[in-house]
C-alpha cells in the first residue's frame, strides 16, 4: 500500500493505492474537482481509475467534491452511521451560489457496517478497517490500515487530548491509540509520526508569529480571510505570517464549532508547549 497526501485545497485529501485499486480519503470543498483532477495528474493516476471514495464525515469541506470523482466511476462508501448525514452539507452549499456543488446521488453509494469494512477495502487490495470516531462529530469515522497508518479526519490532534478528557474524543483516541498507530493523517493538522508510546516524535516548526505583534489581532485577520475563502499561500501573503501558523489557526478555527479568536490562540499555545517538549 502506498499513501499520497494530496494538499490541493484547504483540507487534506489522502489517496491510498492497494495492490488492485485505489481509494480516496476525504476531499475539498465544492469547486476544487479541477485542483483534485491536477493533483493526481502530478502522480499519473487518472482520476478515472480510483474505485472507492470514502468521507470522514460529511462536513462540507471534506465531502465537496464526491459527487464528481464518483461520476467517473467511483463509488462512495458511507458507514451505516453516517447515512443520515449524507445531505447534510447540501443546504449551505446552495446559498453558495457561485460555488459550483454537485450533491451526492444515492445510487452511487454504498452503505457498509465498520464491522464488514476490511472486507470491503480487500477488494483494492488495502489491508485495513474502519472504526467509528465521534467527538468532531456524531457521523466521524477513522480508517485504520494495518501498516500503521491512520486517517482520523477532523477528530481533534493528539496534542489537544489534556483538553478533552472525560469527553467521547477522548473515548474515540483511547481506542485507537490501542492499535498501535506509527503516523497520524489528520484533516487539516500536519501528519504526525507517534512513538510506541503513542506521543508524537515528528517535530514541526514552532506556529511562532511576529512577536512585536498582536496575537489576537492578527489571528482576527487570518478567521477573516478564511471566511473570504483565502488559502494558505494568500493568507501569508496578506498578513506576513509564516505557513504554519496560519495552518495552525485554519485548522483550529475549521474544526472546532463556534471557537473565538482566544481559543484559537489558547490551543496554540498547547500546541506549541507539545513540540518543545519534543
Amino acid at each position: 500500500m502506498k499513501v499520497h497526501e494530496l494538499h490541493y485545497a484547504n483540507t487534506n485529501t489522502y489517496l491510498i493505492e492497494g495492490t488492485r485499486g485505489r481509494l480516496v480519503f476525504d476531499t475539498g470543498w465544492a469547486g476544487t474537482f479541477g485542483a483534485f483532477c491536477r493533483a493526481c495528474g502530478e502522480l499519473s493516476v487518472p482520476v478515472q481509475s480510483i474505485d472507492f471514495v470514502m468521507i470522514s464525515h460529511f462536513h462540507p469541506d471534506h465531502m465537496g467534491i464526491a459527487q464528481e470523482i464518483a461520476n467517473l466511476g467511483a463509488t462512495v462508501l458511507v458507514a451505516d452511521l453516517q447515512k443520515t448525514f449524507l445531505h447534510a452539507a447540501d443546504a449551505i452549499f446552495a446559498r453558495e451560489k457561485n460555488t459550483p456543488f454537485v450533491p451526492i446521488v444515492d445510487a452511487s453509494v454504498r452503505t457498509f457496517s465498520p464491522a464488514e469494512s476490511r472486507r470491503i477495502l480487500a477488494q483494492v487490495g488495502i489491508d485495513g478497517e474502519v472504526f467509528a470516531t465521534p467527538g468532531h462529530s456524531d457521523d466521524s469515522i477513522s480508517l485504520w490500515l494495518d501498516d500503521g497508518s491512520l486517517f482520523v479526519g477532523d477528530l481533534n490532534p493528539l496534542y489537544e487530548l489534556e483538553m478533552h478528557r472525560g469527553t467521547t474524543i477522548e473515548e474515540s483516541w483511547n481506542r485507537l491509540l490501542t492499535l498501535g498507530p506509527k503516523k497520524v493523517y489528520y484533516g487539516h493538522a500536519k501528519t504526525e509520526v507517534l512513538g510506541e508510546s503513542g506521543d508524537a516524535v515528528s517535530k514541526e516548526s514552532s506556529t511562532s508569529s511576529d512577536d512585536s505583534g498582536d496575537k489576537l489581532i492578527l489571528v482576527s485577520a487570518i478567521v477573516k480571510l478564511i471566511d473570504r475563502g483565502c488559502n494558505i499561500e494568500k493568507i501569508c501573503k496578506k498578513t506576513g505570517v509564516d505557513a504554519d501558523f496560519a495552518e495552525n489557526v485554519m485548522r483550529m478555527y475549521l474544526t472546532h464549532q463556534n471557537i473565538g479568536v482566544q481559543g484559537i490562540l489558547d490551543r496554540i499555545e498547547l500546541r506549541d508547549k507539545s513540540v518543545r517538549k519534543q
